[in-house]
């Protein structure tokens, strides 16, 4: 009762209900403070507003009680689903002007359902909806009270962004961002970066709506490290999630990897291992990425005058054939600037070196008939075979 006798006490101070009009429609308990029985003072007011209606004075009801859910004619509904924009969600946090109206001026955070709660406008529902559309929406409500009324909407605080990356990344799983407006290469950065097979020219991000649509989008990201120009300006948001697609064997040839491994999107630092009668069996070597084979030996401290570097053999793990590949490379030639010698590494590289020792693993390579599930089975098996066979580390090792 009191709601409504401060309302109407506002329509009167505005100039929006003519005093004969509030006069005769004004509830008798603002005059009196008896009410007739039977008559509501909620019922008071919306036949004062269906006068004004019917003067033409109040624009005609279009907006459905803003208690309820239902949606009609006139109700703002989401626009079709954009990567470009920004759509309100649980606990962001708006905050609504309306000029000439202080007491209808909130701000609020939206809750679970989707809904902010005003004292006077009820409870009215953003989910989904961009900052515009909220806007109108807010406006709709307002304008049940005030005749055209100006409403400005803002984004006061947004909501905690978490986004999930996987694929050929360092470390995949779940990532939270300090604040909205997140970009993919700061994910990127943040998961640790790619990996060798990563393809940063079709990054996808997905992104569930909230009317159950799902929309992939690709970035790509390698063109402007190539190039120079800007990153893609694409703002991530709560839920998107990220995957890193593998390089496809029939396109490496236009890839420059030398390029990305450069860049702040891969993993930083490979892992190199060596297997030496020198070092005394296997030992990890860390060398940053876009290292070339002479840097990994410059940093194994191996002894040239003690180590044959004649006959050396790189050892990868091939993900798509799932089996180990072998390039041999004279150490001597690569340290004298040979660059076909001097090949460039990547991550769980194996370097034996000695020309007896590249023969044993050779022959062990190939009597494993059983094709490797992943890089995991690859460095196991280098590993076990440094343990198990103790004749594989005897003086004629070199």
């Amino acid at each position: 009762m009191k709601r409504v006798s401060i309302l109407l006490s506002l329509l009167l101070v505005h100039g929006i209900v003519p005093s004969a009009i509030a006069q005769t429609s004004m509830p008798p308990d603002i005059q009196s403070d008896v009410k007739p029985p039977g008559v509501s003072a909620q019922k008071l007011l919306e036949q004062a507003r269906q006068r004004l209606r019917d003067r033409g004075e109040l624009p005609a009801e279009t907006m459905p009680d803003v208690q309820s859910d239902v949606t009609v004619p006139g109700q703002i509904a989401p626009q079709p689903s954009s990567f470009s924009t920004y759509r309100l969600g649980p606990t962001d946090v708006i905050a609504v002007y309306v000029q000439r109206f202080q007491d209808l001026s909130f701000q609020a955070a939206i809750d679970q359902e989707g809904k902010v709660t005003h004292a006077v406008l009820g409870k009215i529902s953003l989910q989904g909806l961009t900052i515009d559309e909220a806007q109108e929406r807010v406006r709709q409500a307002v304008s049940r009270y005030i005749i055209n009324p100006i409403v400005l909407l803002s984004l006061s605080t947004p909501r905690p962004v978490q986004v999930t990356i996987s694929g050929e990344i360092a470390k995949p799983g779940l990532y939270p961002l300090l604040q909205t407006g997140g970009r993919v290469s700061s994910v990127l950065l943040a998961a640790g970066g790619t990996t060798e097979r990563g393809d940063l020219r079709a990054v996808k991000v997905r992104r569930t709506f909230t009317n159950g649509t799902i929309k992939e989008q690709d970035i790509d990201l390698y063109t402007p490290l190539k190039d120079g120009s800007a990153f893609p300006d694409l703002r991530l948001q709560d839920g998107d999630v990220i995957v890193i697609p593998a390089l496809d064997p029939a396109k490496v040839g236009d890839y420059d990897r030398s390029i990305v491994a450069r860049s702040t999107l891969v993993k930083p630092v490979l892992t190199i291992r060596i297997l030496s009668y020198a070092r005394g069996g296997l030992t990890e070597v860390p060398v940053p990425n876009g290292s070339k084979f002479v840097d990994a030996l410059a940093k194994s401290g191996l002894n040239p005058d003690q180590a044959n570097l004649a006959r050396i053999a790189v050892i990868r793990f091939d993900a798509v054939q799932q089996k180990a590949i072998t390039f041999e490379v004279n150490g001597k030639d690569a340290l004298m600037g040979n660059p076909t010698q001097n090949i460039a590494l990547q991550d769980n590289d194996v370097i034996v070196v000695g020309r007896n020792f590249v023969g044993r693993i050779t022959y062990a390579l190939n009597v494993f008939t059983q094709p490797f599930r992943d890089v995991l089975g690859f460095t196991l098996f280098f590993r076990e075979l440094s343990r198990s066979t103790s004749s594989l580390f005897g003086p004629t090792g070199q």
